[in-house]
């Protein structure tokens, strides 16, 4: 966007002096007055055409400064937003960490839990038929 104005600036500028040139060389020629007095007058008319192209040069150097303050102010802008986002997704993800994290430990409870009850059934099941081979086995010797 600033190119763009920069660059209507300084064609602007230079149609500006042309014109002002080309004036100038018209005055000089068909000029009805005097050599001293044409050349007062093109004194003048140079100096108010200097003037003119230093408020003009002032307003595009003002233009350019804001464009550049606009383009830093969005680019602060954009660098915040960015940095926020990205703090947020950071947060998201080490909760949602956690939460996998959590949810893996109650699952491994639950296992060991099984676990657990499995092997005690297990032992109940030995001790169960560890007895009854030995009453099996009382009985037998008691019956010989």
């Amino acid at each position: 966007m600033s190119d763009n104005n920069g660059g209507e600036t300084g064609a602007f500028l230079a149609g500006f002096i042309l014109g002002g040139l080309v004036g100038a060389a018209a005055a000089i020629i068909l000029a009805p007055s005097s050599g001293e007095e044409t050349r007062k007058q093109l004194r003048e008319k140079g100096i108010e055409l200097r003037n003119r192209v230093e408020e003009t040069a002032e307003e595009a150097r003002k233009r350019a400064e804001e464009a550049a303050h606009e383009a830093r102010h969005r680019a602060e802008h954009l660098a915040d937003d960015a940095k926020h986002g990205a703090e947020h997704l950071a947060t998201e993800a080490r909760q949602r960490a956690a939460d996998v994290e959590e949810r893996g430990r109650v699952i491994l409870e639950e296992q060991k839990k099984r676990l657990e009850t499995a092997v005690d059934e297990g032992k109940k099941a030995a001790s169960k038929v560890r007895d009854d081979m030995t009453r099996k086995s009382k009985k037998d010797d008691s019956e010989t």
